[in-house]
């Protein structure tokens, strides 16, 4: 037994081309997966593949925009083309949005960040799992946020989003446990993927407040949220579904 929680078990991340894509795409690769990694952007998501392989990984790029139908429909094709089979997925795409009070928001950003990160889930899931079901059963991993167990102020289009992210997992983990596939969701807190980096140098006393709230004293790192979805997909969680799993150091516990 070489001990790996995900040998040569075949997957896919999406937007895999950074923050905690890229992290999730090298942890699942290292815990022995074969990884298809998609991303918007080509240059991102070959940088991405060129780090797995270059720590003796196995994994692909396929372009591929999650707001469209047919492109996610041809990831899955893909994969299962590439790799013969479709075993687990973290669906990690998702974008933020604007901080408004609802009435000042514009209806363009409620329609970019639901299309994106809600109505995207619900394609990627819907082509996923006939996949997972001709392999015998599978796990998926959605990436939600805290924002998707509270409420947050200025937040109501993001926060919506990410609800939603949590509501169809639960529904769909009900859905399909008695064919053997397992749906449950990660929630980080605050994490500091580039975007977040960039705004903590940005506003550095913000950034120290939103640190000092956290029970654990420090935001968190990419590759710890990596992490619970690799465990999460893996055999160690088998008796682990509809699952909403808060990875933010306490906050939520609070």
């Amino acid at each position: 037994m070489s001990g790996l929680l995900m040998q040569d078990k075949v997957g896919i991340v999406t937007a895999g081309g950074s923050g905690i894509g890229r992290e999730s795409a090298k942890a699942f690769a290292a815990e022995g997966a074969k990884v298809v990694v998609s991303d918007i952007s080509e240059e991102a998501g070959h940088e991405t593949v060129r780090l797995i392989r270059e720590s003796g990984g196995d994994a692909i790029f396929v372009l591929c925009d999650v707001s469209d139908e047919n492109q996610i429909a041809a990831l899955v094709e893909e994969t299962v083309s590439h790799y013969g089979r479709l075993d687990w997925a973290h669906n990690n795409a998702g974008i933020g949005a604007p901080s408004k009070p609802i009435a000042e928001t514009e209806t363009a950003d409620w329609d970019r960040c639901i299309r994106i990160t809600q109505t995207s889930l619900y394609l990627s899931l819907k082509h996923q799992i006939p996949a997972m079901l001709k392999s015998g059963g599978g796990a998926i991993v959605n990436t939600a946020s805290t924002s998707g167990l509270l409420g947050s102020e200025n937040l109501a289009t993001y926060s919506a989003a990410k609800w939603a992210v949590n509501g169809l997992t639960k529904s769909v983990a009900l859905e399909y446990a008695k064919q053997g596939i397992r749906v449950n969701s990660i929630c980080p807190g605050m994490t500091l993927t580039p975007a977040v980096e960039a705004w903590a140098k940005e506003v550095p006393e913000q950034a120290k407040y939103v640190e000092n709230d956290i029970p654990l004293g420090r935001m968190g790192r990419p590759e710890e949220q990596a992490q619970a979805a690799v465990w999460l997909c893996s055999d160690r969680a088998s008796y682990i579904t509809g699952v909403n799993l808060a990875v933010d150091g306490g906050q939520t516990a609070k």
